[in-house]
């Protein structure tokens, strides 16, 4: 027997959960630490609005860390926060059972 309950549940799937978190999300495991720009490069469906308002809820839960640095322009980076690495597993075997799952529908 497991000790789930659906409030944990709610909360984890709320962080990961809408159109563009995953991605971000997966954007930012697969390149590391990114600029704003090479993150709406990877992103080209997302306004720039919603990518900075993604980024700034990802920054209060701590999983994302935003480096400002003083330059003309401005220059800010994104990258998982230790953290946020830690969803890197859990990613992962979403998109292993998403894999499975899409097979499965593939040979009914």
């Amino acid at each position: 027997m497991t000790n789930i309950t659906s409030c944990e549940v709610d909360t984890a799937l709320e962080l990961i959960t809408g159109k563009w978190k995953h991605s971000i999300l997966l954007v930012l495991i697969n390149g590391d630490t990114l600029r704003f720009s090479e993150l709406k490069r990877a992103l080209p469906k997302i306004s720039q609005k919603i990518l900075t308002a993604q980024l700034r809820d990802l920054e209060e839960q701590d999983i994302v860390i935003r480096t400002v640095y003083p330059e003309v322009p401005p220059r800010v980076d994104y990258r998982l926060s230790e953290y946020g690495k830690t969803l890197i597993p859990i990613l992962e075997a979403i998109n292993e059972w998403g894999m499975r799952h899409a097979e499965r529908m593939r040979s009914n």
